[in-house]
């Protein structure tokens, strides 16, 4: 399902949200994804979501809703779980010349911490935010924000980590969500939501986890 809020258009810079609801398999934000392995629709106290095995699920689509952006927020609620892979990359925007925007966890034994990534053109920039572990098996909202030149994460809006990195905006492109898009780092774990906003927001304006 999506939900736009405002009825600005999407270029507009201003205030217009697209909510992407994952909690099925026939429609994200109104695109058809390409299935991956065999992610399951489950129910949770908030509302439904997808879960992932970190083996071979995922889904693609065939956009890209940072395209035309110059400044954006994007928001994941997910619950990272036990027993994945060390690297996961569980959502990735991605140009066809390889410009690309990925909000990625790592885990050690027991935690997980997030990792997000812009490259663009020549300019990229990692934000490795080790210093900051995450119990594992818990519902998180993450948020990466990028305006004039800086991008900064968030963790339940909390700021973790930020830097400077030159940024033009996308055209069109996919999206992954479970897996970077050349199928690798798969995800385990559950993702209900996803809310991508052409402007930076502050964490007062972010979703409630």
């Amino acid at each position: 399902m999506l939900v736009v809020l405002c009825g600005c258009s999407k270029d507009s810079g201003k205030t217009d949200s697209a909510i992407w609801d994952i909690d099925n398999l026939q429609s994200i934000g109104g695109n058809k994804p390409t299935v991956l392995g065999a992610p399951i629709a489950i129910d949770t106290p908030e509302g439904g979501a997808i879960q992932f095995d970190g083996e071979d699920d995922a889904l693609i689509l065939d956009t890209n809703p940072l395209a035309g952006f110059s400044q954006f927020t994007i928001e994941i609620v997910f619950r990272p779980d036990a027993g994945g892979n060390r690297e996961q990359r569980f959502f990735h925007v991605q140009e066809k010349d390889d410009h690309r925007v990925l909000i990625e966890i790592r885990l050690t034994d027991d935690s997980w911490f997030l990792d997000t990534f812009i490259k663009s053109g020549t300019s990229e920039k990692t934000l490795y935010a080790q210093e900051f572990p995450h119990p594992l098996g818990n519902w998180y909202h993450a948020a990466l924000v990028y305006e004039a030149q800086q991008m900064r994460h968030y963790v339940n809006g909390v700021q973790e980590m930020d830097a400077t990195v030159n940024y033009v905006p996308m055209k069109d492109g996919q999206t992954s969500i479970g897996c970077r898009l050349n199928r690798l780092f798969w995800y385990k774990g559950a993702i209900r939501k996803v809310r991508v906003t052409p402007r930076a927001l502050s964490p007062e304006e972010f979703l409630p986890l």
